[in-house]
């Protein structure tokens, strides 16, 4: 399974899946980040927390914890 924080800086996934239940799996959709939609990694941090994405025409910042939970093909 390949997630979302595997991915390589400059480079665009599509969203396959999301993982978790609840108030995370909910927090993750209300930024955007649905089945489907193309995800561009912009930046990482220094120390690989926060990763910085493009989605839906905005930037966005995610933790690591919460793009493990976003799998991607």
């Amino acid at each position: 399974m390949k997630t979302l924080r595997d991915v390589p800086i400059g480079t665009t996934a599509k969203v396959k899946k999301l993982h978790g239940e609840g108030a995370i799996k909910r927090r993750i959709m209300d930024m955007g980040i649905t089945r489907g939609a193309e995800v561009f990694v912009r930046k990482v941090a220094p120390l690989g927390d926060p990763i910085e994405i493009k989605v839906r025409g905005y930037e966005l910042s995610l933790r690591k914890a919460d793009a493990d939970l976003v799998e991607v093909e």
